[in-house]
């Protein structure tokens, strides 16, 4: 554990930015597998789930916890996915 003031604060903050963004990430994943068990059981709320999963894909990238590339190529996986 630190001894400086400025420090102790920076592991402070550090932990609550890590609850944070863990908590975003885990939003994100369950929601891509939510649409994923739900087109393959045949559900009718796809197009709903497709639409939140997509707003997690793009809430995560704008907060920085995954980059461009991956946004992009999770959505186009869903976008085929939801199309077939």
């Amino acid at each position: 554990m630190p001894i400086i003031k400025s420090a102790i604060e920076r592991v402070k903050t550090n932990e609550k930015a890590n609850a944070r963004n863990s908590a975003e990430l885990s939003k994100m994943r369950t929601a891509i597998k939510k649409f994923e068990k739900a087109k393959t059981a045949g559900a009718d709320n796809v197009e709903t789930l497709y639409r939140e999963a997509v707003s997690a894909v793009d809430r995560a990238h704008s907060k920085g916890l995954i980059k461009a590339n991956k946004a992009a190529r999770d959505k186009s996986r869903m976008a085929a996915r939801l199309a077939k």
